[in-house]
């Protein structure tokens, strides 16, 4: 059986193209495809897949796209066996001890399996460590189905390389990492996902080095968040401004940019783990990267520690203190709520009896509610508080002038009895100092 036809049916709209699973990765993958080819996109989330179906993105990834794609929605997955290349983008998040949690991409393999047929290519993107997709994923695909791989169907990978509410580094742009378990399969690959990859594939030679590429490259980008966060700790004891120690470093040509902050989402406060889990099966423990781990799951509790410090000599009695906290997604101008390290500021405040009321329009109120057991308030609900929090830089926020962030206080307070925690550094230092308000920022 030959497996290098599926790009020209593809073209020829004679084929289809399947998405399993319809979130941050899946949705703009098959709208995106859809713009040439034709799509099936299957989430077993009903609700979500009523909402693709309505117009509505939940997800803030494609907007008003969503209105016009030509994807066809789908809860039912034996829709599947209509199409010849599938994609499986599903969550791949860590249990609570920060091991792998395959469960969804174990189900996701389960029910490709079940629906599976003869002279398909099956391409996983969700994130996992090397050896996942064929040691895994492939022999329940084998069972369910009892078809063969390489023979009545062939495996690739090919990681996701989004990142949530970029608008400028987006699907397209993004140089995207492929391969098969045989050059038939990596070609065939390589040239469906050039249909809408305009910056072009990187094919490498195996799928365990693909899935390596992903996992290594957010590692790597957690451990240099990690060094500024020590910087900015050590800054914060020497009673110098991170910002401007940054500033001033970013001005040598070879400087990387890096920021201190918090690290959570689905990919870089996860992938360090998966690389890690993986290693020490094989013998050999991190000496690196779980330390940089370790330093960026501590920020949360290092942010909450300064906001009481800082309460306490402004005069401020904490546990009677309004604080508010303004944001709670993973990052900026983003609605992902996924891993989101300003849970561990406000688990740290609830540790001193202090209980933050919490505002953000980007996160949905439900899951927030169902994770994180957090009740989000509509900004102008907010009361008027003793200590502000900004702990994710979103546009408004941004945008925010001094005299606005003095309204969100109490009126009656001094300037001096104001406490400003600016997590993102997103207000100018001359402009705080002369605001008259105690700040603190990271």
């Amino acid at each position: 059986m030959t497996f290098d036809r599926i790009y020209k049916g593809l073209i020829a709209g004679k084929e289809k193209i399947a998405l399993v699973g319809l979130g941050y990765v899946g949705m703009p993958i098959a709208v995106e495809f859809a713009k040439h080819v034709p799509v099936i996109g299957f989430d077993i989330n009903e609700k979500r897949v009523n909402e693709y179906r309505n117009g509505v993105d939940s997800t803030n990834e494609v907007g008003e796209a969503i209105s016009k794609t030509t994807v066809d929605f789908t809860a039912d997955p034996t829709r599947l066996k209509e199409a010849k290349f599938i994609i499986v983008a599903v969550p791949t998040p860590v249990n609570d001890d920060t091991t792998p949690d395959l469960r969804m991409v174990q189900g996701a393999s389960k029910i490709v399996g079940q629906n599976l047929t003869e002279g398909t290519i099956v391409v996983f993107e969700s994130t996992v460590y090397p050896g996942v997709t064929e040691d895994i994923c492939v022999p329940i695909i084998e069972k369910e189905s009892g078809l063969k791989c390489g023979i009545d169907w062939k495996i690739g990978y090919s990681p996701e390389r989004i990142n949530p509410g970029d608008r400028v580094h987006t699907l397209t742009t993004i140089r995207k990492i492929v391969s098969g378990m045989d050059e038939e399969s990596a070609r065939e690959i390589k040239r469906v996902y050039d249909i809408v990859i305009k910056e072009g594939t990187v094919q490498v030679s195996n799928i365990k080095t693909a899935e390596a590429v992903k996992v290594i490259e957010n590692s790597q980008r957690d451990i240099n968040i990690a060094f500024m966060n020590e910087v900015a700790m050590i800054c914060d004891k020497m009673e110098i401004d991170t910002d401007e120690v940054i500033y001033g470093m970013n001005s040598k040509w070879n400087a990387l940019g890096f920021k201190p902050g918090l690290v959570g989402g689905h990919c870089i406060g996860v992938d360090p783990y998966y690389l890690t889990n993986a290693a020490e099966k094989l013998g050999y423990h991190s000496q690196i990267i779980l330390n940089g781990r370790k330093v960026n799951d501590s920020m949360g509790a290092y942010v909450a520690d300064a906001a009481i410090k800082e309460m306490i000599e402004a005069g401020l009695a904490p546990k009677k203190a309004t604080v508010v906290i303004l944001g709670i997604t993973f990052k900026e101008n983003c609605p992902d709520t996924r891993n989101s390290k300003v849970v561990d500021i406000i688990k740290r405040l609830r540790e001193y009896d202090i209980h933050p009321l919490v505002s953000d329009s980007w996160a949905d109120i439900d899951v927030a509610k169902q994770e994180y057991g957090v009740d989000l308030l509509p900004f102008n609900e907010i009361p008027k508080a003793d200590c502000v929090i900004v702990a994710v830089g979103h546009g408004e926020y941004r945008s925010m002038s001094m005299m606005q962030l003095k309204e969100l206080f109490k009126p009656e307070s001094a300037d001096e009895e104001k406490v400003l925690i600016d997590v993102k550094s997103l207000y100018r230092m001359d402009e705080l100092k002369a605001s008259g308000m105690r700040f603190w920022r990271l």
